[in-house]
């Protein structure tokens, strides 16, 4: 039964189908593996045994009568802890929520259709405070272990989501993002991440961060991430700013590989970013295969330089609005870092923030053009692998935020455009590497294209994370 931990929701779903095997057998299978890595890597604030069983139970009946519920009926799926879900608090790694405050009964929308479709909900999964850094550690939960070696960490802010995929512990997690924090995780523990566009996935509540915050899956390989895009992104009247539903599968724009496509490779963003040698050189290898496989690859750079003080504008000024409520008591409960950049952004006007939006929009417009010549730009995810957990930033670092080693990350959040973490080999560690790809607004199917192409050449192979004894993707 463990073997049923490795095997994504596409084929899980195909051997319900088949009848080789039931959704209650693989949700024991990733309940074993959840209880298994929890104690070393803390990927989990909460483990829904009893309710996982039930739902299992009833999805298993569903398919032995031919009768399957939706897309992922009886795949085990996991739900950061920022995003609502009925039945259990939602305490966002802050010791400001009362757990016992309920009702607790609404799902955020992208939980409301994997439950409309079916899916067994495993747990909740940690996170920062609020989601506010790359790293998952908060004062209530403590930190998140990386499944290749639990002393470094898991990245974030979907740590755990990303620990819990990676170890088998269900082949599907929802994650949030806005600055990098699906495809950070990503990138540091060997899997694979997507950002849509936003508005291609409802949200609600609306974060604080504004329209930074993207709702994305996080999966073994590309493939998943288009079936649990099928799932998530479809209408939700909560959320205002949606956009229209998409006109076709994301499984569908898997198809076609690559040849032709149009690819600009910037391996440090013109200079701006260090990047390590070992990071570079995997990088460099997924970009030479795309062009194997028939990509048109010119080493060129967008024109915009490191938009991280409009950044911390606008992110700054979300995490004041978070705890603009709060008492003494509460504040100093914060997450320390959290509450340093609280009161920066309390400290930041109305003009202040205006002005970062005009830099957003002239980072909208130079990509927007950028994208008229290239479909596609190829970085890395990250600079560097993972480093030691419980720290903002890393060891030996002059810089406080986090911001200072996700400089590949939150300048499409800026700019709203999807982009995903392709795993592309480890370094002399035995630690991953990721690959970003990232399209122009509303081209999601570019991205889920390009990453399916180097999941089918071989490109995007990793080894199975020692902790788990089982292969991430």
């Amino acid at each position: 039964m463990s073997d049923l931990s490795t095997q994504t929701a596409a084929q899980l779903v195909a051997g319900y189908a088949a009848g080789d095997f039931s959704p209650v057998e693989a949700t024991r299978a990733a309940l074993e593996q959840a209880e298994k890595v929890q104690p070393q890597l803390n990927a989990f604030v909460r483990i829904d045994t009893e309710d996982a069983l039930a739902r299992a139970r009833a999805a298993e009946e569903r398919w032995r009568r031919g009768e399957p519920q939706g897309l992922v009926d009886g795949v085990p799926v996991t739900v950061k802890d920022i995003l609502l879900q009925r039945g259990g608090p939602t305490l966002k790694g802050s010791w400001s929520v009362d757990a016992g405050q309920g009702p607790w009964d609404e799902d955020a929308p992208a939980v409301a259709r994997l439950r409309e479709h079916g899916a067994v909900f495993l747990g909740k999964t940690t996170t920062p405070e609020f989601g506010w850094k790359g790293v998952t550690d908060s004062p209530r939960h403590g930190a998140t272990g990386n499944p290749y070696d639990p002393a470094r960490t898991a990245g974030g802010s979907s740590g755990g989501g990303s620990a819990a995929v990676a170890t088998g512990a269900g082949p599907l997690a929802l994650g949030t993002d806005g600055g990098g924090s699906v495809r950070i995780p990503a990138a540091y523990c060997g899997i694979f991440a997507l950002k849509p566009t936003y508005g291609r996935v409802p949200i609600y509540p609306a974060s604080a961060f504004g329209t930074l915050a993207h709702v994305g899956p996080m999966t073994r390989d590309a493939a998943d991430a288009a079936l649990l895009m099928d799932v998530i992104a479809a209408p939700d009247h909560r959320d205002w700013s949606q956009l229209p539903p998409p006109a076709g599968s994301f499984r569908d724009a898997l198809a076609g590989g690559v040849r032709g496509l149009r690819v600009a490779y910037s391996p440090s963003l013109g200079g701006q970013v260090a990047v390590h040698p070992e990071v570079a050189a995997a990088v460099r290898r997924s970009v030479d295969r795309l062009a194997e496989l028939g990509a048109h690859v010119d080493e060129v750079d967008p024109d915009f330089t490191d938009p991280v003080e409009a950044f911390h504008t606008l992110w700054f000024s979300g995490a004041a609005r978070v705890t603009q409520h709060f008492d003494a008591e509460q504040r100093a409960a914060l997450d320390p870092g959290l509450r340093e950049v609280c009161e920066e952004g309390a400290a930041r006007s109305a003009l202040d923030y205006l002005a970062a939006v005009d830099v957003r929009m002239a980072m909208g417009k130079t990509m927007g053009r950028f994208h008229e010549t290239y479909d596609l730009l190829v970085t890395p995810t990250m600079p560097g692998t993972a480093f030691g957990i419980g720290r903002e930033v890393p060891e030996g670092s002059q810089e406080r935020r986090w911001t200072s080693w996700t400089p590949f990350t939150y300048p499409f959040n800026m700019t709203q455009q999807p982009a995903a973490s392709v795993p592309c080999g480890v370094d002399g560690d035995g630690l991953p590497i990721g690959v970003q790809l990232v399209a122009a607004r509303h081209e999601d199917g570019v991205v889920l294209r390009a990453a399916q192409a180097l999941y089918e050449s071989g490109a995007a192979e990793m080894p199975a994370p020692g902790l788990a004894g089982r292969g991430a993707g």
